[in-house]
């Protein structure tokens, strides 16, 4: 505005237009409708003046709430089978509770740590049941270890490396699990038979009291399974007075062929403990 000629004109016919602005918004009313269409051809212009602003700010939010959700999802996930986990003992402990009710010196229960695992393979020898998980001795996981599923038990580890597991499924014909019938507390073995639905209860005797629907829990003993988690349900009993055992099928618990999130106990008791105990054995 110090300048001489068009520039201090222009500023000029600006400061005039302004102050005439002014007293006319002060004293004449229809100046307020003018100033609301005004606002509205600037509208799209101030809209397309924030569009970028607007656009940095949802692509901010798409990738924190993207992590966030992941990660939230992840330990929901997490949460979710373990208290899946925990909801599988409850028939055991139930039974369990009501036979040891009178009993006032009972030993706790040892609570089992897990890691969580995805199934990221499967063996295409359809004569080998086995799985491949993404955790390996990296992590902390050994030969033998069981894995479950939401269902119930789903194998063991037979092979690690640094970051994979190799486990053999309940059905493979080359599995043997100790098992009890949650009823009554019947014991005996179930074995797999190579077929991915089915297992098959070793050496029943005729008069030995198991029944359609009876619940195989694993029976902890033998030292590879934890006792009281689930491992198959009863689906045919068949009596043949021409044989001398009972033939007994069970379905598998574990969803074999559809689970894709296990997780991976480890129920093995600190070696003080262990020392401990092996003290008052030889104690006794």
């Amino acid at each position: 505005m110090f300048r001489r000629g068009k520039p201090r004109a222009l500023f000029l016919v600006l400061l005039i237009a302004a102050l005439v602005l002014i007293v006319a918004e002060l004293n004449w009313h229809k100046m307020k409708d003018g100033r609301v269409y005004l606002s509205l051809l600037i509208t799209p212009l101030q809209w397309l003046v924030d569009l970028p602003s607007r656009g940095a700010d949802r692509l901010s939010d798409v990738v924190v709430d993207r992590a966030t959700l992941v990660r939230d999802n992840e330990r929901l996930r997490t949460e979710s089978l373990e208290l899946q986990r925990k909801a599988q003992l409850m028939a055991a402990l139930t039974e369990e509770n009501r036979q040891l009710r009178g009993l006032l010196n009972a030993r706790e229960r040892i609570e089992a740590q897990v890691t969580m695992a995805e199934l990221i393979g499967i063996n295409p020898d359809p004569f080998l049941h086995e799985v491949i998980i993404n955790r390996g001795f990296e992590e902390g996981l050994y030969a033998g270890q069981p894995v479950l599923d939401a269902g119930g038990v789903m194998g063991q580890i037979i092979s690690l490396t640094h970051y994979t597991s190799r486990v053999m499924l309940v059905t493979d014909a080359r599995t043997a699990i100790p098992v009890e019938v949650n009823r009554n507390g019947f014991r005996s073995i179930a074995l797999g038979r190579g077929v991915l639905g089915e297992l098959e209860l070793s050496h029943v005797p005729d008069t030995a009291d198991i029944q359609e629907g009876d619940l195989l829990l694993t029976s902890g003993l033998g030292g590879r399974f934890p006792r009281g988690y689930p491992v198959a349900v009863v689906s045919e009993v068949i009596r043949d007075p021409g044989r001398p055992f009972t033939l007994v099928k069970a379905t598998p618990s574990a969803r074999l062929d559809r689970s894709r999130h296990l997780l991976v106990v480890d129920y093995r008791r600190p070696d003080a403990e262990r020392v401990l105990d092996e003290a008052e054995w030889r104690h006794e």
